[in-house]
């Protein structure tokens, strides 16, 4: 027979569970979400160690071997001037998910501190919301458009073709993109603060910044991680749009979208070309989708635990 004291007493001297692990089994009974993060992580697995491995180099013309089939020397074959297509992919997902990464961080660090900081002090939360009423009225493509073509010419001469554009272009999405993340946050911070541990701790004299980052913000981490996964995929699909447009990155430097509007006139004599970084673009938005779904329900203690 169980010694039943002794089981007692050594589940009191183990330590608590943490609320983490319950995330992660509520996020494991997401099937779409756990399909969604095989796929991603998959994706930037090939997209960062595939070009270690796939020495060709993706802005190496051959003019002799262009327009070529699918091949051993080229599994996904070349393109007009010769290229290597599958090295292009994989150079331009690094590129694609980079830009989606990093325009996403800007645009939660911007949404998260205009949210938590009109929620919290009321004094600022009209000013702060009528701003973000402004940026959700202004038409966001004519907007982008133009950011890039005032200053593409200027950062490009200060930081190089490449780095310039980067920044550029991150910019611009992450300052169109934050709108949302602040409403949510704003809203779950209002109700947050009329919280007994929340009138508590201000009951005892803790200052407004000691507050936010040790009892508002932990708990508002929900929706700003849900919003993080949105915006990874919101990002990689505006980066695509201004690369299919020809404002994204110079014609040698590879992403998704600008392999989409290099291959856009031979569409019908190399369908593949077209075909090929459209499904990496998908299958990469798709599965960020699921994850944030997935996120969703297992941050939602509501939900947890069903």
């Amino acid at each position: 027979m169980t010694d039943l004291p002794a089981l007692k007493v050594d589940q009191a001297l183990r330590p608590p569970r943490s609320q983490w692990w319950d995330v992660w089994d509520q996020f494991r009974t997401h099937k779409g979400a756990m399909v969604g993060l095989v796929i991603f992580a998959a994706i930037l697995i090939v997209v960062i160690l595939g070009p270690w491995l796939w020495r060709l180099d993706p802005t190496f013309v051959s003019i002799r071997e262009r327009n070529q089939g699918m091949s051993l020397a080229h599994p996904f074959g070349t393109d007009q001037l010769g290229r290597d297509l599958l090295g292009r992919i994989m150079a331009g997902g690094k590129v694609s998910i980079a830009v989606g990464m990093t325009a996403m961080l800007l645009s939660l660090f911007l949404g998260t501190l205009v949210g938590v900081l009109a929620g919290y002090f009321r004094r600022l939360d009209d000013i702060l919301m009528r701003l973000t009423d402004l940026f959700l009225a202004l038409p966001l493509l004519p907007l982008l458009l133009l950011m890039v073509t005032l200053f593409r010419e200027p950062l490009s001469r200060r930081f190089g073709p490449e780095t310039g554009i980067f920044f550029l272009i991150v910019f611009a999405i992450g300052v169109t993109s934050w709108m949302h993340t602040a409403r949510i946050v704003r809203g779950d911070v209002l109700t947050m603060k009329e919280r007994e541990f929340v009138l508590a701790a201000r009951s005892i004299g803790t200052p407004p910044r000691r507050m936010i980052t040790r009892h508002v913000l932990p708990n508002v981490m929900s929706p700003i991680m849900v919003s993080a996964t949105l915006g990874i995929a919101n990002a990689i699909i505006t980066e695509s749009a201004l690369s299919f447009l020809g404002l994204g990155f110079p014609p040698d430097f590879p992403t998704w979208g600008r392999l989409l509007f290099d291959a856009v006139d031979q569409m019908q004599l190399y369908p593949a070309r077209v075909i090929l970084p459209g499904v990496a673009i998908s299958l990469t938005v798709l599965s960020v989708n699921y994850i944030g779904d997935g996120l969703r329900d297992a941050l939602d203690p509501r939900i947890r635990g069903r």
